[in-house]
């Protein structure tokens, strides 16, 4: 559900890049109470269904949060656009209740995250968060971007280091420009992290990690860490951006679409429905006819938010870069990835 929210700042990150906090009226502020690593879903006002991107949240989760979202210029991107170039402090945007399952709820650990670019948005609120509350937890960042000046929240992680010495570790690297101090410029590749990574830090002593950015920085990433023996249950990843260039093809349907038709059955907010699916449609198209409600963002399969469980029946889905093995082992898809495979499929989006 989306929630009219006034814009209260508007602040200039690097030159594509803004963080936007938005003004949460008291009624709202449970509504919008975060998990560290959650994102939100923003819609410009008067767009109807149009425009949706999903943001992650920025700031820490504090006892009296703050609604505050990182945005960065994406090439052709009609919202981060409007963003970069329009939106102002008094403007009013539609913003859904947060969402997500990169988080990490603060308890005593050791954590790591690698990061690129906008990647370090969510990340920047998991390691404040943690850090503030738990004494007894460590964290090591390792951030990559393109060049110092186009890097967001560089004063934040900065506040970080100064603030916790002995608590965070910080590791930059740019990969346009070389560096006086530090590590030598270049891309964060398999190759490169997987000898890199044990020369930082003690490999097998950290409880989570936080894999967060372009595709191919993320997949690289988590290929160097299985290299290294971590466990696939202690690797989490969000993907912020997939190159079509770099993605894997959508696999060949397992078995071909019903010849006669299949219908859906869909529960979303404790109603029930059903209905035909059109030729070409994925299910959470074939619910939007019917339901303006159903939850979504991106339709791409990156951001997660059109989440649900197969109930019942065979699906196919084109793409998932947002669910994590064990959710679709237990029976979770991607609405807006999934086509029958199946005359029956019924899905429940309010598992």
């Amino acid at each position: 559900m989306f929630h009219p929210l006034r814009v209260s700042e508007v602040e200039r990150l690097t030159d594509d890049s803004v963080a936007v906090t938005f003004a949460v009226p008291p009624e709202l502020r449970e509504t919008f109470r975060h998990t560290p690593g959650q994102h939100v879903a923003l819609r410009r006002v008067g767009d109807g269904d149009g425009i949706r991107r999903t943001y992650s949240i920025c700031a820490p989760a504090d006892e009296h949060p703050v609604l505050r979202v990182g945005i960065r210029l994406v090439e052709g991107g009609e919202f981060s656009t409007y963003a970069l170039k329009e939106l102002a402090e008094g403007d009013t945007v539609d913003v859904m209740e947060p969402t997500g399952r990169f988080v990490l709820t603060p308890r005593a650990g050791y954590f790591a995250a690698i990061v690129g670019g906008s990647g370090i948005t969510p990340v920047l609120s998991i390691a404040s968060t943690l850090l503030a509350r738990e004494p007894e937890a460590r964290f090591c960042l390792i951030r990559s971007d393109r060049t110092v000046a186009s890097t967001m929240f560089l004063e934040e992680v900065a506040d970080l280091k100064d603030r916790y010495p002995d608590r965070f570790q910080l590791v930059t690297v740019v990969s346009r420009e070389e560096q006086q101090t530090g590590l030598t410029s270049g891309r964060l590749d398999e190759e490169r992290l997987a000898g890199l990574l044990p020369a930082l830090l003690s490999v097998d002593s950290v409880d989570g990690w936080f894999l967060c950015g372009p595709f191919g920085l993320v997949t690289g990433a988590e290929r160097a860490l299985r290299t290294l023996g971590v466990r696939r249950k202690t690797i989490h990843q969000e993907i912020f951006h997939v190159d079509d260039a770099l993605a894997p093809p959508a696999p060949a349907a397992t078995r071909p679409v019903p010849a006669g038709g299949s219908t859906l059955t869909a529960t979303l907010d404790g109603r029930s429905g059903s209905w035909p699916v059109q030729e070409g449609e994925s299910l959470l198209e074939t619910v939007l006819r019917s339901r303006a409600d159903a939850p979504y963002a991106c339709k791409g399969g990156v951001c997660g938010t059109c989440r649900a469980f197969l109930v019942s029946g065979e699906v196919r889905m084109d793409r998932n870069f947002a669910l994590e093995p064990e959710e679709t082992e237990a029976g979770f898809v991607l609405a807006c990835q999934s086509r029958p495979a199946t005359t029956q499929v019924e899905l429940d989006f309010d598992r």
